[in-house]
């Protein structure tokens, strides 16, 4: 049987269509080709990629050593299972604590998984270690937060989309207003409940924003102060995203260091699913055997992948190189806005950038500025309506800078023209 009549632009976003569920509303291109900070569609258009997965692709597109990793793994041995020990795992976690300064290394697959994992380990850690009386420990966020999918992690969420009509539920969650110190330690001193604070370095789905330069340094301090867990979620900022390898704190002089880092999307170099909670003993040993697990969770193949993925970012300064590149781009854009009169607002940190549109939340314009994008060879989607990431990765050269600001300034004039 033949599935696959035609192979037209048309035929397989149809196909998707009809056969695939509609959570996602993808721009209209079908992408079968990446390399580097470009992406090819069916039809052979290039394309600067300024999403990269998500900041799963820092490392750039299908990277020779990692897809190398990748093949010389898949042909000695993919998956074991945790009931048995592997040669590849112990080499990661190893790699890991020592990079990140932590004691121990909990591999899993995607983010959400992760930060399942890193809630699960503060609740144990409230009960055995803490004090908290059974089912009385209660988690912060903050509001505007994006940690993922998960019915327990939606139900952390302050976004209507994401929790309308997936109810009830799962209770011991409170919201504190995003980068507030003084919200932050007026909940800590009411309730001895408390167990931890999970936070985003820099909301990514809100819209890249940036805290103030001491929140974080903060946020470490209370939660010492007050004897709770500092939890944070750099899936998306972190593996050199922002400028350092990761956003929360400087590995290399590890002050205000989380108790829990949670790792994903480019640990692996988005090569496949690779997500990881790090924290010292007196956390992660309270989870013992059989209290938590994986089937694909710290495979072999995986391990393989993230080692060379990670020790790319290293050998290549991806972080130096996002610090530079990040601040010129910036500059570009804040030239660009003060041009076209179309953007409000340019933010971000290293490579993770947004504008905001001057439109309200709810109209399609970011959408349809995208959509130019895509025309003049640029890929990005928006995110919360009027803002637009841009975050492309993490080895372009000043060159392919400059030619992207040159796409989005020709992009802004086009589009304003037929206003």
């Amino acid at each position: 049987m033949n599935f696959l009549e035609t192979d037209s632009e048309t035929t397989f976003m149809e196909r998707e269509q009809r056969y695939g569920a509609h959570n996602y509303h993808p721009l209209p291109v079908v992408l079968e080709k990446g390399k580097g900070v470009f992406l090819w569609d069916i039809k052979g258009k290039r394309y600067f990629d300024f999403l990269s997965a998500y900041s799963a692709v820092n490392q750039g597109h299908c990277h020779p050593r990692i897809i190398g990793a990748l093949k010389t793994q898949a042909e000695k041995l993919t998956l074991t299972s945790r009931a048995f020990y592997n040669n590849k795992l112990g080499e990661l976690e190893a790699m890991m604590s020592k990079l990140f300064g932590f004691d121990k290394v909990l591999l899993m697959n995607s983010g959400v998984e992760a930060v399942e994992s890193a809630l699960k380990l503060c609740r144990k850690w409230a009960y055995k270690v803490k004090g908290i009386p059974e089912n009385k420990a209660t988690i912060i966020f903050a509001n505007e937060n994006f940690h993922g999918r998960t019915i327990s992690v939606i139900s952390a969420s302050t976004d209507d989309t994401a929790k309308s009509g997936f109810g009830p539920f799962v209770p011991g969650f409170v919201h504190i207003p995003y980068n507030d110190l003084h919200a932050l330690e007026t909940i800590l001193e009411a309730d001895p409940y408390i167990a931890g604070f999970i936070v985003e370095p820099i909301q990514g789905e809100a819209g890249v924003i940036v805290p103030d330069a001491n929140y974080l340094a903060g946020v470490s301090a209370l939660c010492k102060k007050y004897n709770v867990l500092y939890i944070a979620d750099e899936i998306q900022t972190g593996i050199a995203r922002t400028g350092n390898f990761l956003c929360s704190y400087d590995i290399t002089a590890p002050a205000h260091q989380p108790d829990v880092l949670i790792l994903g999307k480019a640990l692996s170099g988005g090569v496949m699913p690779v997500s990881a909670v790090l924290a010292n003993d007196e956390v992660m040993l309270t989870i013992l055997p059989g209290e938590h697990g994986s089937t694909f969770g710290g495979n072999p193949l995986a391990c393989a992948v993230a080692l060379e993925a990670l020790q790319v970012a290293i050998d290549e300064d991806l972080s130096g190189n996002a610090q530079k590149m990040g601040a010129l781009f910036r500059d570009g854009l804040r030239e660009i806005a003060a041009e076209t009169g179309i953007i409000t607002t340019v933010r971000g940190k290293g490579l993770l950038n947004a504008i905001v549109i001057d439109c309200p939340e709810t109209s399609d314009m970011a959408w349809r500025l995208c959509l130019k994008f895509a025309e003049n060879g640029l890929l990005t989607k928006p995110t919360h309506g009027n803002k637009i990431r841009l975050a492309p990765p993490l080895a372009i050269s000043k060159e392919q800078i400059n030619e992207s600001l040159e796409i989005i300034h020709k992009s802004l004039k086009e589009y304003a023209q037929k206003l």
